[in-house]
């Protein structure tokens, strides 16, 4: 759906990137890297969506860092345009509304660090119908052409962990 409105595959792979996880950021050369691009096009990609207003930029030493503007008026549409590309609304339909007393869900791993990896890591929190969840996954897969590999923690354990860059996508923000 992303790929037939935007044609530029580096631009994707950079609203992947920023706008999964508002708090991932990267410079010039690192992206290059990770997208195995040459440093030309990847600025003139951060060039485009940083005039735009989509990303903003500051200065760490002698690099220069980019992340997603979340305080521009579009940020919750590109967002959300963002997860239904990787089918995280399809998933939360599919798996998290009716599992029981989930009291929260979140994407960890690559997804949550900003990274397409083909794989979503759901940690699910609560208490939670097992049988069900397994096969609501299955469903979701197939929905989606994506592995999902799902963890669960009851809501005490998931208290004393704790998570790196878990990104919260259903349940109450604490």
């Amino acid at each position: 759906m992303l790929d037939t409105l935007i044609t530029s595959k580096t631009r994707i792979r950079m609203l992947l990137k920023f706008f999964t996880n508002s708090a991932s950021s990267a410079y010039l050369r690192g992206l290059a890297e990770e997208f195995g691009e040459s440093t030309n096009s990847i600025r003139h990609e951060l060039n485009n969506l940083s005039k735009a207003g989509y990303l903003i930029s500051t200065e760490e030493g002698r690099t220069i860092q980019y992340r997603a503007n979340t305080q521009h008026p579009l940020y919750p549409e590109i967002k959300s345009l963002v997860h239904k590309y990787l089918g995280v609304d399809k998933i939360i339909d599919a798996i998290v509304s009716k599992l029981g007393d989930l009291r929260a869900a979140y994407i960890v791993g690559d997804y949550a660090k900003g990274h397409d990896s083909g794989t979503i890591e759901l940690l699910l929190i609560g208490e939670l119908d097992k049988q069900y969840l397994e096969k609501l996954v299955s469903r979701a897969q197939s929905l989606i052409n994506r592995t999902i590999k799902v963890s669960h923690l009851a809501e005490a354990e998931f208290e004393s962990e704790k998570i790196p860059n878990a990104l919260l996508v259903w349940g109450a923000k604490d």
